[in-house]
């Protein structure tokens, strides 16, 4: 008696272009000759790619934690670079993730010096010369407050993420920048000489 019988054989296993191929050969009537499927499961190189991303973490938020401060202060940033390259403070500002000072040696030579906001270790330095040298020496003749006092001073006002020597005219003075807890941003104009400090009138 004539039966119709189905056999499933799995013929071969093997990687194929990174998927795997399974060979299936499906028999119908006793007459008819077997057809071999092959099917190509290229699914697992996508979960292979989606493992790999996973393991990075996904999303990652070190832009966010890079524009905010550590425990490592604006004082205590011009402090390490001071000690690691002695000469006078002119500017410090948090930036790339990193505290960053620039310090006027001798001469007209100047120096960048990062400092890490999270150790106050001072990650590297560079040197610069620059035609400003004389100017600066000149707006901060006969003052008696540094960027460092201006940096501890602008910090009752809030989180200090930059401090400036603005040397313009009769408005010399120490710029500080602040955040609040908010994110929002204000200015303030810290004395040469008397470290008061006092709002940005020109600040929006």
């Amino acid at each position: 008696m004539k039966r119709n019988i189905v056999i499933a054989v799995v013929t071969a296993a093997a990687l194929v272009g990174g998927g795997t191929a399974t060979a299936l050969a499906v028999s119908g009537d006793d007459d008819d000759a077997s057809t071999p499927v092959t099917r190509t499961d290229d699914d697992r190189d996508d979960r292979d790619d989606r493992d790999d991303r996973s393991d990075d973490g996904g999303d990652s938020d070190d832009g966010d934690r890079a524009a905010a401060p550590g425990d490592v202060t604006a004082a205590d940033a011009i402090a390490a670079a001071l000690k690691h390259t002695p000469g006078t403070a002119v500017s410090a500002e948090l930036d790339d993730g990193s505290w960053e000072i620039d310090v006027l040696g001798k001469g007209d030579t100047w120096h960048s010096v990062r400092v890490d906001p999270g150790t106050g270790k001072v990650l590297g330095s560079s040197k610069d010369d620059e035609d400003d040298a004389a100017e600066v020496r000149a707006a901060l003749k006969g003052t008696s407050v540094t960027a460092e006092q201006a940096a501890k001073a602008a910090a009752a006002k809030g989180t200090v993420v930059a401090v400036d020597l603005d040397d313009d005219g009769d408005d010399r003075g120490w710029e500080a920048e602040t955040r609040a807890s908010g994110g929002d941003g204000q200015d303030w104009s810290v004395g040469l000489t008397t470290a008061s400090v006092t709002a940005d009138r020109d600040d929006d």
